[in-house]
């Protein structure tokens, strides 16, 4: 087990950093995704919606910056730019046009994305004893969990 991450060998270290690097490029668009669907939420729904979509985007701000930071904690320099980010992500950006459905299932699939990528994370930094960053992933995937079910729950 890596005690601290500078116990992590320099191939652990790049192995859980790629893997860091694609939660963040995918929390990073997610949280555009989110942002751009609260600002042009539209019909009856819009109120909750509209509340909904800001928890969402404030919460994966933060989580975009735990991501970021572990990646720099482990010896790396974290991805900075918008187009690094959409080049990495399996998460698109979402179509301007979207009606309230749309983007709710667009964003419910969004979460699910990141959670699959952050089990990736996790079973990459168990596998090399970095328990922090396990924890990290863990933590976020039940967030990104919750979201959605919290969308999907629109849906029905």
């Amino acid at each position: 087990m890596a005690e601290t991450a500078s116990d992590l060998s320099p191939d652990a270290s790049a192995e859980i950093a790629n893997a860091l690097h694609q939660a963040l490029a995918e929390t990073v668009v997610t949280t555009m995704l989110a942002q751009n669907y609260h600002w042009n939420v539209e019909g009856m729904s819009f109120g909750p919606l509209h509340a909904l979509f800001q928890e969402i985007y404030e919460d994966h701000f933060v989580g975009q910056d735990d991501l970021a930071e572990r990646v720099r904690t482990i010896g790396h320099k974290a991805e900075g730019t918008l187009a690094g980010h959409l080049k990495r992500s399996k998460v698109s950006e979402g179509d301007e046009e979207a009606q309230d459905r749309e983007m709710i299932r667009h964003l419910a699939e969004a979460q699910e994305t990141i959670g699959a990528t952050l089990a990736g994370l996790s079973e990459v930094s168990a596998k090399h004893g970095d328990i922090r960053t396990e924890d990290l992933a863990i933590e976020r995937g039940r967030i990104h969990d919750k979201f959605a079910w919290m969308l999907r729950a629109h849906l029905r």
